[in-house]
């Protein structure tokens, strides 16, 4: 039987915790990591009735988008909704897991699946991160470089864009001279100083994978001391940010657009900015609330920004260079469940992993 911790690490290794944003809660909130999962029940927000849910269906974890918990608690009665999950949650034994903005970010998360839904091709992340990526550099006779490389790769490191297991090589000359102390791979202790042939080995490391990309150099290096160097980077990481854009295949008409995306993204109602009687091809998206992008979906010369919780005077900065299509907060990331239920029913396929059948939408619409 799988672990929370088993479980939950299948999430993490595609959207790790530390592309969280700074204000955010990811990760388990209530439980115990190494308690057996009996089943998972998935949601986007963690209720009493989620709860009551996850109880007669005979889930002991439940993982939502949205967290539970975004500050710490200064106590638990149970005079609140959230104190009280907390309280049955512990006393059921169920364990409360959350993956928010860190799915957000990913490249193949919350927006991937919106663009999905919208027929979206030729999609990239509309606000890509800055100083995520790092250049690792070490030294090595080429004897090691295959090894080295291998375990630098499976660590984590040498991925660009859609390219896996890439590295850069310099052959060149390294000389060093060691103490009676020293246990040399080349020559000998107290020795003369020796020149060898050696590899400068070059690979891309995200920030998250960087401890780990360091333990498996040392690991798979056969030199007593290992010459190193890391070098941080301002290159925008193309894989990690907020929003994403793309294009559909033909253009269409504004309202043949709002049609479908009423449609396709089930919603009440689109609350949206003057209709400026252009076509519609090039979209911009970003699950949950987005109007911190509108000035990224301008410039990449969006016709369309599709988000949600947009303010009364957000709408007039549009100032007529798109259309802003403000769909709702719960509508815009209702198919979030259905990434992790495709990153869990891979890894675990004959495990109990069970679609909430609750809808937790706290807005509802007189129409």
């Amino acid at each position: 039987m799988y672990t929370v911790k088993t479980i939950t690490q299948a999430l993490e290794q595609k959207a790790p915790l530390a592309w969280q944003e700074s204000y955010d809660n990811c990760g388990l909130q209530v439980g115990d990591p190494n308690m057996k999962v009996k089943g998972v029940l998935l949601c986007l927000d963690i209720t009493e009735a989620i709860l009551e849910e996850a109880i007669a269906k005979n889930c002991n974890l439940i993982i939502a988008h949205h967290p539970l918990l975004f500050s710490g608690l200064k106590k638990i009665t149970g005079a609140t909704y959230v104190e009280r999950i907390v309280m049955k949650a512990m006393q059921h034994q169920i364990a409360l897991y959350a993956a928010h903005t860190n799915m957000d970010n990913w490249k193949d998360g919350v927006n991937a699946k919106i663009a999905e839904k919208l027929h979206l091709t030729n999609t990239r992340i509309l606000a890509p991160v800055s100083n995520d990526l790092n250049l690792l550099y070490c030294y090595a006779p080429a004897s090691l470089v295959p090894q080295i490389e291998q375990a630098l790769f499976e660590a984590g490191a040498g991925q660009v864009g859609n390219y896996f297991n890439c590295s850069f090589q310099v052959e060149g000359l390294g000389a060093f001279q060691g103490n009676e102390h020293s246990s040399p791979l080349i020559g000998a202790a107290g020795g003369p100083r020796e020149q060898v042939a050696e590899t400068k080995i070059e690979v891309l490391v995200p920030n998250h994978a960087l401890s780990q990309v360091l333990v498996a150099l040392r690991a798979a290096h056969e030199y007593e001391e290992i010459a190193y160097g890391i070098t941080p980077l301002k290159n925008k990481n193309q894989d990690l940010g907020a929003g994403m854009i793309g294009s559909l295949e033909q253009p269409v008409s504004e309202s043949d657009f709002l049609n479908n995306l009423k449609q396709s993204l089930p919603t009440a109602c689109i609350k949206h900015t003057e209709l400026l009687g252009r076509p519609i091809q090039r979209v911009a998206v970003c699950g949950g609330s987005g109007s911190f992008l509108l000035k990224d979906a301008i410039q990449a010369k969006a016709d369309v920004f599709i988000t949600s919780d947009f303010k009364y005077h957000q709408f007039f900065d549009a100032d007529k260079q798109l259309v802003i299509a403000d769909i709702g907060h719960y509508e815009s990331e209702q198919f979030t469940v259905e990434i992790f239920y495709s990153i869990l029913n891979e890894k675990f396929p004959n495990f109990a992993i069970l679609y909430s059948e609750r809808n937790t939408n706290p807005v509802n619409y007189f129409i």
